[in-house]
């Protein structure tokens, strides 16, 4: 949850496109680098989160319970460990920004399943359809690290190549309207469909 959350954080930040599109190096290599150390350590080397977890506090804590107990002992001064507190505002607008986005989700699978949206239905439908096939072949910590190489990899590959991209892009899109009529013509047309929604005024 806390990956998940620092990621949101990172990808509505201000130097979010920076780190994308490697402009700031050092930052992306962090990412990526901590991204591939932590699917090594879960997937190839099968260590568990709640191990790892336990074993990083173990050594930080062990590691600043000696310094202190030393620095008192030669009658220094102990470390100055700082506080770590999350921001109220910082938390205030992760949550907003989640509860936006689950309440449109919500909204959206309310309008599907009242059989309003027939476009909506086939395109959430094939995404799940989608996303069980991927999920079948990986697990989710390996989908998680390819979504996190993707992030840095196509931003700045469609920035070298968008003229090539959105070429091909505009002849996919023209190419599935064209199906999506014949489908529409032939199936989609003749199934009934739910009560119209009523506007309000």
């Amino acid at each position: 949850m806390t990956i998940l959350i620092a990621l949101f954080v990172l990808l509505h930040s201000c130097a979010a496109a920076d780190v994308l599109l490697w402009k700031d190096k050092k930052t992306t290599a962090v990412v990526i680098g901590g991204t591939t150390v932590i699917w090594v350590l879960f997937e190839v080397l099968d260590y568990h989160l709640l191990t790892l977890l336990s074993h990083v506090m173990i050594g930080v804590l062990a590691i600043l319970f000696v310094w202190s107990k030393a620095m008192t002992f030669i009658k220094k001064s102990p470390p100055d460990i700082p506080v770590v507190e999350i921001p109220e505002d910082l938390a205030v607008n992760v949550s907003r920004a989640l509860r936006s986005d689950v309440n449109r989700s919500l909204h959206l699978l309310r309008e599907i399943a009242m059989g309003h949206d027939l476009k909506k239905f086939l395109g959430v439908i094939a995404g799940l359809w989608v996303l069980s096939e991927v999920g079948s072949c990986c697990d989710f910590l390996t989908l998680i690290y390819i979504a996190v190489l993707m992030i840095h990899t196509v931003p700045i590959l469609y920035d070298k190549y968008q003229d090539k991209v959105d070429h091909f892009a505009g002849k996919a899109h023209t190419e599935a309207c064209k199906h999506y009529e014949v489908l529409d013509q032939k199936v989609l047309s003749k199934i009934p469909r739910g009560p119209a929604k009523t506007k309000k005024t």
